[in-house]
């Protein structure tokens, strides 16, 4: 396959950034849409030009890091992540363009890397429980009924890619706050912190500078792991109730 790549280049934080027109030859269908830009890397550095930055990590569509808009679209035509979008969802002779996210709260780093450590703060805000457990307790010491196992595992996929962020024309979180929150707040163990993390970590996503959510519904639709929309009904019944129980104290 020969491809033209037009790719978002900016050296760094405080520059102005640019799209670039790449050509590419010998593309195999085969290829990672990642191994892809792996092979375009390996001309630029032969030729002496700066290789293009993204983000990657595993590579198996796990970790979250890699994070490209891909002809307008949030990991691409597939509902996958970068990493396992392969290069037979295009054709020969295809122009695409391939950019990072694009959310206020996720800044340029260096051509297509942002800052998604926004994230790390809306998680440190309350994504976790503090109950000390000591060593792994035994498996039904805790009962948990099936629906809500179920409905923990669910939320738990997301893989804070930022996606939803991307998609969402408002920038929004609050699929990835959802999925933190609800994922926790269904459990026995996340019932301690219950109405203090819904309200921590809805301020902290605030304080970052996301967009509010309109519902919309770009963010589940682009969601590689498919975390529902009703997610975000979720945390908004769980804020309502927190709200409610610490205007009663």
């Amino acid at each position: 396959m020969k491809l033209t790549l037009r790719v978002w280049r900016q050296k760094n934080a405080d520059a102005d950034g640019a799209m670039s027109t790449y050509e590419v030859d010998g593309i195999s269908p085969d290829m990672s849409f990642l191994e892809m830009l792996d092979t375009l890397n390996e001309e630029l550095i032969l030729k002496g030009e700066d290789p293009v930055a993204f983000d990657h990590d595993c590579r198996e569509g796990i970790c979250g890091a890699c994070s490209l808009v891909i002809n307008g679209d949030a990991h691409g035509p597939e509902r996958t992540t970068t990493c396992q979008l392969h290069m037979r969802s295009f054709r020969d002779g295809d122009t695409i363009d391939v950019e990072p996210w694009r959310a206020a709260a996720f800044p340029v780093v260096k051509d297509l890397v942002v800052d998604r450590s926004a994230f790390d703060r809306i998680i440190q805000a309350g994504g976790y429980i503090t109950a000390p457990t000591g060593a792994a307790p035994e498996a039904h010491a805790t009962p948990v009924p099936k629906p809500d196992a179920d409905f923990a595992f669910e939320h738990a996929e997301c893989i804070g890619c930022g996606a939803c962020v991307a998609a969402c024309p408002n920038g929004s979180a609050m699929l990835f706050t959802s999925s933190k929150v609800n994922h926790l707040n269904v459990l026995p163990q996340g019932a301690p912190e219950r109405e203090t993390r819904v309200l921590d970590m809805v301020a902290q996503m605030d304080e970052e500078g996301f967009g509010g959510c309109t519902l919309a519904g770009e963010c589940a639709t682009a969601c590689p792991k498919g975390i529902p929309l009703m997610s975000i009904t979720g945390m908004n019944k769980e804020w309502l109730r927190a709200t409610r129980k610490a205007g009663k104290r």
